[in-house]
């Protein structure tokens, strides 16, 4: 059996070394912000991406996306959704055929993205569908984490509140250690010939 494909405990994902994202981060506010991500992408190969939603604890309550995260090689670019004006450099970013859009359980992503705004996702990998293409079971972002990468990222502000107008710094470097580490797993994922027969 290959090391990648054995059954990662908690135990043993707690052991691996903490590590959050420690570059740029871009949290895009003006037109400036907006042209940046843009020429930043048009020369990029591989982008990490990842959305956030506020968590919903009642019954039947559900919200849409709050936040778009989108990683390059330098800068992680976070895109709040109540910035209606910005809508269109995701769309463009996303529908980029030259660009890889590598992230996990970027179908449900996009279906719920779909519903705040229309675009067509291009030369998109979702990783979780590759890990379990060749035979990976667990396949959620912290456990391909530990188990490709050896190391474990933090998951304390996933049930914060995404919809606020202000994030925390603590909400910021979650969201961008997120959509880093889809690149890194892409990257990685390339690295073992994984990728050939799913492209």
């Amino acid at each position: 059996m290959k090391p990648h494909r054995e059954l990662l405990s908690r135990e043993d994902l707690n052991n691996l070394p903490l590590r959050r994202y420690e570059g740029e981060i871009c949290l895009v506010k003006t037109e400036q912000d907006a042209r940046r991500a843009l020429e930043d992408f048009a020369n990029e190969t591989v982008a990490g991406l990842d959305t956030e939603t506020r968590p919903a604890f009642r019954a039947g309550e559900s919200y849409l996306p709050s936040l778009v995260q989108i990683a390059s090689a330098r800068t992680v670019y976070l895109f709040q959704l109540r910035h209606q004006p910005f809508i269109p450099t995701i769309s463009q970013i996303l529908e980029n055929p030259r660009l890889v859009k590598a992230g996990i359980g970027l179908t449900q992503d996009f279906f719920h993205l779909h519903k705040v705004f229309q675009f067509e996702g291009r030369n998109v990998v979702d990783l979780s569908k590759v890990a379990k293409h060749h035979g990976i079971k667990q396949c959620g972002v912290r456990n391909l984490a530990g188990r490709l990468l050896a190391l474990r990222i933090g998951k304390g502000a996933q049930r914060s509140n995404w919809a606020h107008a202000h994030l925390s710094e603590k909400q910021i470097v979650y969201a961008a250690t997120d959509a880093w580490i889809c690149r890194e797993l892409y990257l990685r994922l390339e690295e073992l010939g994984m990728l050939s027969r799913d492209r």
